[in-house]
């Protein structure tokens, strides 16, 4: 995956992820809420990989 696809991900996950956490919240629901946490986490993992792959090239 290119950088542009990793970010693209990344704010995907991030955004779920949020809405996730943010009704889980609402509802007293915690497992919803750290589904949504985990899936922030895992954006802005993406997000990481995805600069890297910006600075080094999409060939890592």
């Amino acid at each position: 995956m290119g950088e542009m696809t990793d970010k693209a991900k990344a704010a995907g996950n991030k955004l779920a992820g949020s809405i996730k956490d943010g009704i889980g919240d609402l509802t007293g629901n915690e497992r919803l809420q750290a589904e949504g946490k985990a899936q922030k986490a895992k954006g802005a993992a993406q997000d990481v990989s995805g600069t890297v792959k910006g600075k080094l090239g999409n060939d890592i």
